[in-house]
């Protein structure tokens, strides 16, 4: 029988701990599990504006596709206030997990030009994918004094500060967009901000304002009569309304669409944006989806996520330039 040495014992100690060590750097070595097992938990994805309108729906339609791709759950989020930012402002107190995310309305590029906010489009969010942009016009009630939008710009010119339009907010594209026709024809209307686009539809049916500057969730009561759409704001006609004009046409030389995308926090994981970015490439591009999206005349605007960051840098140049020349925008400090 051989007894083991105080020397023996020491040196099995150290290669036990070498041992241990290896096991270690190996483990170390092996792929993070993390992104790859993603997503094993349902996803949140804030909506900026209220249910009901055109952007609550088509997301909803677009989550519902997307989670089967992702084999989770996408939970929507209502959550407007801020012309549509307050829902994207909230990422910055979310884990960058990629189990929150949020729909990136144009005015979360605008609005640090025009108030003061707690985030900055180019350092605080990561950006996975843009999918498309709205159809937007703007329409009057059925019984209203205005046949045309020529009749509209002209008893607006008459009567400065009399004619009122409601929008989503102060500093969405449907706000910036009529100021800018206001700009180039001398017009001085009164605007009237709302949180979304029920709220505007039910001031427009009340009486309480004379127009809505809005996405074609008015469609249905421009069917009916219900609604006078004068003029809409993409590069061709509106396909359910042919005979309405667009501004580009009647020479204002404006096209209006504000593209949309989605977003999570800064410091994403490479791994679980391309995830995320691939599942929802596949969505915008999906049958049922384009059905959707037809209903509400939008088309893909897609860009990857690389793109999509790059758009982000010459977005934020054009909204700065556009709000300085409208008069929107205060000093900045020097």
């Amino acid at each position: 029988m051989r007894y083991i040495g105080s020397n023996d014992r020491e040196i099995a100690m150290r290669l036990a701990r070498y041992g241990l060590a290896l096991g270690l750097a190996a483990l170390a070595a092996l792929p993070m599990p993390a992104a790859a097992a993603f997503p094993s938990q349902p996803i949140r994805l804030i909506v900026p504006f209220p249910p009901g309108g055109t952007t609550d729906i088509v997301m909803r339609a677009f989550a519902d596709i997307a989670s089967k791709r992702l084999a989770v759950a996408i939970v929507i989020e209502n959550r407007p206030g801020a012309a549509g930012t307050l829902g994207p402002a909230s990422l910055l107190n979310a884990k960058p997990d990629g189990y929150t995310l949020s729909q990136m309305p144009m005015s979360v590029f605008r609005q640090p030009f025009l108030a003061k906010v707690n985030y900055h489009p180019r350092t605080d969010f990561s950006y996975v994918i843009q999918l498309t942009g709205y159809a937007f016009g703007v329409v009057v009630r059925g019984d209203a004094r205005w046949a045309d939008w020529a009749g509209f710009l002209a008893d607006s010119k008459a009567r400065p500060g009399k004619v009122s339009y409601a929008t989503p907010g102060i500093g969405s594209t449907l706000h910036v967009t009529m100021e800018q026709v206001a700009l180039q024809q001398g017009i001085s209307w009164l605007h009237v901000p709302y949180k979304g686009l029920s709220e505007t539809t039910n001031a427009l049916l009340a009486g309480e304002v004379d127009s809505v500057a809005d996405s074609t969730g008015w469609a249905p009561y421009v069917r009916t009569g219900q609604f006078r759409l004068l003029v809409t704001w993409g590069a061709a006609r509106i396909k359910q309304f042919p005979a309405v004009p667009t501004l580009a046409e009647l020479g204002y030389g404006i096209v209006s669409n504000s593209p949309y995308g989605i977003a999570g926090p800064k410091g994403l994981d490479p791994a679980v944006v391309k995830r995320l970015h691939d599942a929802f490439k596949d969505a915008l591009f999906d049958p049922a989806f384009k059905t959707v999206m037809q209903r509400y005349d939008q088309e893909p605007a897609y860009l990857d996520s690389a793109d999509y960051t790059a758009s982000v840098e010459r977005t934020l140049v054009e909204q700065k330039a556009l709000l300085t020349r409208l008069g929107l925008a205060p000093p900045q400090p020097q």
